[in-house]
């Protein structure tokens, strides 16, 4: 006989220090962890049990799919495909994917896929932080999201990046940790201060993370019963709305149009 997956017991993979895992603790998730390089592991001997989970969580390194980077390499693509793997062996009712915004699309045969950008000043965060999530739903229900009203201009921080341990004008430690929504006595003991902003800086803002947990738990309507913005924002159309939710959506939307307009 099938097992059933568990309510709320999800499998948190890639996941380093695991802030996105953290985040869903908050919202009442079981998290178990996979094997990560930083403690040692390597998903590519990870097999996990099917019918276990409930959803599969995970932000696969994005390095590679950095606009930052000038020598992209094959390591995220092959990282993705083992998300792909894990989910496929795992067969949990959802996944949902973490990374910049350049990341290829991971369609997954048997689920129904929504991708979803969003910026951290959108979940009550500080910083200006973009993101892409990629939602999998074995029963097609969609993500709805809730965004908050953005902080003033003068209230928002710089983007907290992992290398800025090293800089010379960097922020102290609880500053960081606070951009980040962590509490500002967080503290990674016996590490180096470098890895410490290195590893925090990795990882998804905690507000950011519990918005999609919140998303998660109110998954109620199906992804062809609704009508979301086209620009991928997770917004609902209302009204006489057709393509987009706001008019930064439309503004994104046509920036699309004219990238991806052939000659």
């Amino acid at each position: 006989m099938p097992i059933n997956p568990s309510t709320n017991v999800i499998l948190s993979i890639f996941p380093g220090i695991d802030l996105l895992g953290r985040a869903f603790e908050e919202e009442g998730f079981t998290v178990l962890r996979g094997p990560d390089k930083l403690w040692g592991g390597d998903i590519k001997n990870f097999k996990p049990p099917p019918g276990i989970f409930e959803g599969i969580i995970g932000g696969s390194p994005c390095q590679d799919f950095s606009g930052l980077n000038r020598n992209p390499g094959s390591y995220g693509m092959q990282m993705l495909l083992e998300f792909t793997r894990v989910v496929v062996e795992a067969k949990p009712e959802w996944y949902l994917l973490e990374n910049v915004s350049r990341v290829p699309d991971i369609k997954i045969p048997g689920y129904q896929h929504q991708r979803i950008s969003i910026n951290a000043l959108d979940c009550g965060s500080t910083q200006s932080r973009n993101r892409v999530f990629q939602w999998g739903s074995r029963n097609g229900y969609a993500l709805l999201i809730e965004r908050t009203t953005r902080p003033p201009k003068d209230q928002q921080q710089p983007i907290c990046l992992a290398s800025e341990g090293k800089a010379a004008d960097r922020r102290g430690w609880a500053d960081f940790c606070a951009a980040m929504d962590l509490p500002r006595d967080f503290d990674l003991n016996g590490w180096s201060l470098a890895m410490k902003y290195k590893m925090v800086g990795q990882g998804v803002p905690l507000k950011m993370g519990r918005t999609m947990a919140r998303a998660v738990k109110g998954r109620l309507w199906k992804l062809d019963k609704v009508k979301l913005c086209n620009c991928g924002c997770g917004r609902l159309l209302q009204g006489r709305q057709r393509s987009g939710a706001t008019a930064t959506c439309r503004k994104r939307i046509e920036r699309a149009k004219k990238r991806d307009k052939p000659g």
